[in-house]
């Protein structure tokens, strides 16, 4: 690549990802109005590219493809080429993933299809390789035969496209089905499924490549809690060990990756990604209040002082991922000699460390997708945890000097961006945080978030954030909302909504009101869950749209209803408003979550592994919350001592507040004079209040 020699329209973006190919030979476009006029005015396809900053074979296809400049002439006379960043349009890259993966059965990134002027996609795939190989053709000569077929078949190629997007929106396009049972036991049989797909050698829920997708054991958690079922507990508290223990978690730098390609979660796909790390510190923190054991807080404590170490903003924001590559080589920064390791430690470290985590002169690991792949390299996972006490402080030397040593390589990218989706995650993480582990540094960086991210992406509506909205008598708002935009970077925003922005925000402030009592916090989360619901909800027939009314850049307009890596939009709307329900008494908050629920019910009954956070929200509306409420002096210790409590008990479906604010009006009665107690109620009855910290344990108990 010779950066002095090309510069494409994409040196003016922020994306961490576009910038990356800012200087291929390729004439990439933007996802914008001047990349779709320039098609339909030469009357040429488009070649749509989707990926991320951190995206290994995203760097592979750029190598090898995107950097030739034999291919990039070709497409520069062929096609508008247009690079998206899918963490930054997850709406469009929803619309062409589902069609590659309806036409073709799989999907992934890079995602590559071709569409019409009018963004209607013909043909795409993931992955293509320059020459022929993996059954795939080789990338160029498939360019030649689009661009062929282009030229001669035109209108047959643009009828085919006109009924793939009719097709494409009959797929996308789902009402909800009337009065299908929504009972315990469509939480019983679909955690029984997961629980059927356990690996009781290795931990986690299915085979390799094993991704920790923490939506599923934190719902077998809740099922255990909710049926009695010990073993499931004991399945999740393996997998969290298992995990923990495995090179898919950095045993020296903290936080996890993204992925295991094997079982045994041994060898990550080294990429770190925010969304996967503030999911498995909740899952953690669940683990911990089951298990009573330390080593599951230690876990929590690692990832969340990697957050703040790597990907945190000077001023609050979080950032979003690094990378798998460094140096061109996928996990080299991460990764171990047994050659380098006994040059680097005394005698008697090298033996208590190798013995430790498993080192080997042949090594664990090959980057095969590298043409020179480097001998002899291992990741780190506890192979041998029982180290004599007499050994410790040799382990604890040996780690001090790998970290130390790890710190001078050269680091894997670092994608700086900030997304509201994604740091609503992980404010709820830390948030939550503070208050089992009682500890005042994690609340701090909830609140600077929440600060950050009302700095810089959200824009009140008229009266300032925080400010009491006038509603008629069933609360529905009648004045303009605010708006939360998606990406801040390098001093500015995008100008995209997304629901899972929303959405993801509205869950982390929540966590963050049950974890202070504060009230404004509870304000800003009333203000965005009315302009969630203005902007995305779909009265009709329930369900959220991915992107609000009057997107102009979208071929369809679609409900997000799958969770994987990351939860749907769709299902953590469904839980916070469930959540913010109960503690304001809004039913204009209870009653779109209730209709979500049932456009849900179907996909619910029969393809659960597509909806497991869904599930988590219909555990917490198949009975009435128990709502633990804090009053009395909310600045002495007791209060303190009784909030810290009542967060240190498994109750998932629980919601903690005070008797201030914007709650719910039965919560204002309940007041005493002085000191601190906790009331638990159900309804409007309530168990007699208590300023014993064990008494407030058992009670929840």
């Amino acid at each position: 690549m010779n950066a002095a020699k090309h510069t494409n329209h994409l040196a003016n973006e922020k994306s961490p990802y576009l910038l990356q190919h800012a200087h291929n030979p390729v004439d990439w476009f933007a996802w914008n109005d001047a990349a779709f006029a320039k098609a339909r005015t030469e009357n040429k396809p488009i070649f749509l590219s989707i990926g991320y900053s951190t995206c290994h074979w995203c760097h592979v296809m750029e190598r090898e493809s995107f950097e030739d400049e034999k291919t990039g002439a070709f497409l520069n006379e062929h096609f508008v080429s247009i690079k998206v960043d899918r963490e930054e349009r997850p709406d469009v890259d929803k619309i062409y993933m589902t069609f590659v993966q309806s036409t073709t059965g799989s999907g992934g990134w890079p995602l590559n299809v071709f569409l019409t002027p009018e963004l209607k996609p013909f043909f795409g795939g993931t992955y293509f390789p320059p020459d022929a190989r993996y059954g795939r053709p080789g990338f160029l000569q498939l360019l030649q035969q689009v661009a062929q077929l282009w030229r001669e078949r035109q209108m047959e190629i643009v009828a085919s496209a006109d009924e793939l997007h009719a097709r494409l929106e009959l797929i996308t396009s789902r009402d909800a089905r009337e009065n299908l049972p929504l009972t315990p036991q469509v939480l019983q049989r679909a955690t029984q499924m997961f629980q059927e797909s356990f690996d009781p050698v290795n931990g986690g829920f299915g085979g390799a490549p094993k991704f920790p997708q923490p939506s599923i054991p934190s719902l077998v958690l809740r099922a255990a809690k909710r049926f009695g079922d010990d073993e499931a507990a004991r399945m999740v508290l393996r997998t969290c060990d298992q995990m923990a223990a495995g090179g898919i978690h950095d045993q020296l730098g903290g936080g996890f990756a993204r992925y295991a390609v094997d079982a045994q979660w041994l060898v990550p796909h080294f990429e770190k990604m925010l969304y996967d790390n503030a999911q498995l510190a909740q899952l953690y923190l669940d683990a911990f209040l089951v298990s009573g054991e330390v080593r599951h807080a230690e876990v929590v404590r690692d990832i969340l002082d990697y957050v703040l170490r790597d990907l945190t903003h000077p001023d609050g924001g979080f950032y979003s991922a690094e990378d798998a590559d460094s140096e061109g080589h996928e996990g080299k920064f991460y990764c171990w000699t047994h050659d380098e390791l006994s040059r680097l430690l005394s005698p008697e470290e090298f033996i208590v460390a190798t013995k430790y985590f498993g080192i080997t002169k042949e090594g664990n690991f090959v980057d095969h997708s590298h043409p020179a792949p480097l001998p002899g390299q291992n990741v780190l996972s506890i192979v041998n945890a029982e180290v004599p006490a007499a050994d410790q402080p040799l382990l604890a030397a040996a780690k001090s000097k790998l970290i130390a040593v790890r710190a001078r390589r050269i680091r894997p990218h670092l994608d700086d961006k900030i997304l509201a989706s994604w740091n609503g995650l992980m404010l709820g993480a830390f948030a939550r945080a503070s208050a089992v582990l009682d500890d005042k540094k994690y609340r701090v960086a909830a609140e600077e978030n929440s600060r950050f991210i009302q700095e810089k992406l959200w824009q009140s509506p008229q009266g300032g954030a925080g400010s009491p909205l006038p509603a008629d008598g069933a609360h529905r708002v009648t004045r303009p909302t605010g708006t939360l935009y998606h990406r801040w970077r390098d001093g500015q925003r995008d100008n995209v909504q997304l629901l899972e922005g929303y959405a993801f925000l509205l869950d982390g402030v929540i966590h963050l009101y049950e974890a202070t009592l504060e009230p404004a916090h509870l304000d800003f989360a009333i203000e965005l869950a009315e302009a969630m619901i203005a902007k995305f909800y779909d009265p009709a027939n329930g369900g959220f749209w991915q992107s609000p009314a009057g997107t102009n850049d979208l071929i369809l307009r679609v409900k997000d209803d799958y969770d994987g890596a990351e939860p749907s939009g769709n299902s953590v709307a469904t839980l916070a408003l469930l959540r913010l329900a109960a503690i304001t008494g809004r039913e204009d908050f209870r009653q779109p979550a209730e209709a979500t629920l049932q456009w849900s019910a179907a996909r619910l009954q029969n393809q659960p592994a597509g909806l497991a956070f869904m599930l988590h929200a219909l555990d917490f509306w198949l009975d009435e919350p128990r709502r633990v409420v804090l009053a009395g002096d909310t600045d002495s210790t007791n209060f303190h001592k009784l909030l810290q409590a009542v967060h240190s008990v498994y109750q998932p479906n629980k919601i903690i507040l005070g008797n201030a604010g914007a709650v719910e009006p039965f919560a204002k009665t309940l007041t005493v004079k002085n000191d601190a107690v906790v009331f638990l109620c159900t309804g409007n009855s309530c168990q007699p209040p208590t300023s014993d910290v064990t008494r407030a344990r058992e009670l929840l108990g």
